[in-house]
């Protein structure tokens, strides 16, 4: 297939139109219930009261803002693929933000800016004349225009899924497992709910002692998903991955898409990181060399050890003897071949996840 024929096959499943549309519209289509901004994603996207101030204060002085992308599903309803913290701003402004409990949000109350210091501590409705939007200027916000770019339910299924992705990365502030997250939500809110679940158990959590940084990019998100989807992937199709990144955004879609058994993942899951917390502690992923545990947590060891122990935890808890040859497996493993060839410089990330995957599912095999 040449170039012109691949161009022509990709862009005939994408179907979009734009156009553009007042904030008073969008406000209708969000209280009808007609557009869908996963107030979830708030825990992703953090606008400081300022940032949101300073979009309303675009908006007020003709400044050009950003285009929204939204994807139309099957019964016409927008799912937001990008301008999530934009229009939740703009609804929070006016006083019908709801979130993910569907609970009213107080109105934004703005700010001092440089161009319009009087803004600050005006609302909507405000407690007095002087803090508040005239009449005049409410009705100049809600006649303000946006463009909005549609990707019609037509399109292939997994467009919106593509464009959320080159939408939030790249230059983004967002980590690979932050985007990734939104995708769960995107996808399946209950897979998302369970796996933030699992992610929190206390075991789980102080198995993996890890900085404060990486808690806020979710690494132990990414973690947790390497691990299910090493029970579930198909190694003979992993050679359609470019990026290790690939694998595990469309991996992760796969196991939204699953029908998954919560409850008894749910049970393997706490018998495995309960196990492993109560003999190991903090050092449970930390490299075992000199007679004792060191450094910062391994990802490769987590790869080997959580994968192996949570795949055969049912006869690892069967043997009586498994607290003591759980300490020696775990202890041995650093010395075996297999861990040592994978982790040297210069190992490409897939092969290097299927390699410590199956070993570690073998090694740690009663």
């Amino acid at each position: 297939m040449s170039l012109q024929d691949e161009i022509t096959a990709r862009s005939s499943k994408i179907f979009r139109e734009s156009y553009q549309m007042s904030i008073g519209e969008l406000i209708n289509l969000y209280r009808d219930g007609e557009m869908d901004i996963h107030p979830e994603f708030q825990r992703v996207f953090r606008w400081s009261e300022y940032q949101k101030t300073k979009l309303i204060e675009s908006i007020m002085l003709n400044i050009p803002i950003p285009s929204i992308f939204v994807s139309q599903n099957e019964d016409g309803i927008w799912d937001v693929i990008d301008g999530v913290q934009r229009l939740s701003t703009i609804f929070q402004f006016v006083g019908v933000f709801r979130d993910e409990n569907d609970n009213l949000l107080p109105p934004l109350t703005l700010q001092r800016t440089d161009y319009l210091p009087s803004f600050a501590g005006v609302q909507w409705n405000g407690d007095s004349k002087e803090l508040s939007f005239t009449k005049e200027q409410q009705l100049f916000f809600k006649r303000s225009r946006i463009d909005i770019i549609i990707m019609k339910k037509e399109s292939d299924p997994n467009t919106k899924y593509e464009l959320f992705q080159r939408l939030n990365t790249g230059g983004s502030l967002l980590s690979d497992q932050e985007v990734r997250n939104c995708l769960m939500i995107m996808t399946n809110k209950c897979f998302y709910e369970f796996v933030t679940e699992l992610e929190m158990s206390e075991s789980y959590r102080n198995c993996l002692p890890i900085s404060d940084r990486k808690t806020d990019e979710q690494y132990r998100m990414e973690l947790l998903l390497r691990l299910l989807i090493a029970e579930h992937i198909n190694w003979s199709k992993i050679s359609q991955y470019q990026e290790f990144s690939e694998l595990l955004d469309k991996e992760t879609i796969g196991l939204c898409e699953n029908d998954l058994d919560y409850e008894a993942i749910k049970e393997r899951f706490t018998t495995t990181f309960n196990l492993l917390y109560g003999l190991l502690g903090e050092n449970t992923f930390k490299k075992y060399s000199n007679n004792k545990y060191q450094g910062p947590v391994l990802a490769s060891a987590f790869q080997v050890i959580a994968t192996g122990v949570f795949i055969n935890i049912s006869e690892i808890m069967s043997r009586d003897d498994r607290n003591d040859w759980i300490k020696e497996k775990v202890k041995k493993m650093y010395e075996e071949e297999v861990f040592k060839k994978n982790t040297i410089p210069g190992v490409r990330a897939i092969p290097r996840y299927k390699d410590l995957s199956e070993f570690g599912i073998e090694y740690f095999k009663p």
